[in-house]
């Protein structure tokens, strides 16, 4: 059971909209996942991000995808790569994450309300 939240906190995890613009195996993880660098337009630049994805995606198909981002997080260290920003999927059925993504083109950096 989750634990309820006021709408002010809510407002507070700052999510936004960024296409993924470069995809690399991410050799040293423990799970395997990909480095990807997210571009959010021009208030926040290009981030990085590791992410347990590879079963539904390969490099080629993650190119150009829009993903939405928790990009207020701290940075996380994970093996020898910093991850500014987690990208945010859900579970299928086996648990492999499926990404979330809008289903229309939106501007980069746009922030999910």
């Amino acid at each position: 059971m989750t634990s309820p939240i006021s709408f002010d906190q809510f407002l507070q995890v700052d999510m936004r909209v960024g296409i993924i613009i470069e995809v690399q195996p991410f050799e040293k993880a423990r799970k395997p996942a990909y480095k990807l660098r997210i571009d959010f337009g021009t208030e926040l630049g290009v981030k990085k991000s590791s992410a347990q994805i590879t079963h539904h995606y390969t490099p080629q198909n993650l190119i150009g995808r829009l993903v939405v981002a928790v990009v207020n997080f701290p940075p996380r260290q994970i093996a020898d790569f910093m991850s500014e920003v987690l990208v945010l999927g859900l579970p299928d059925e086996h648990g492999h994450i499926v990404l979330l993504q809008p289903d229309e083109t939106v501007p980069l950096g746009g922030r999910v309300h």
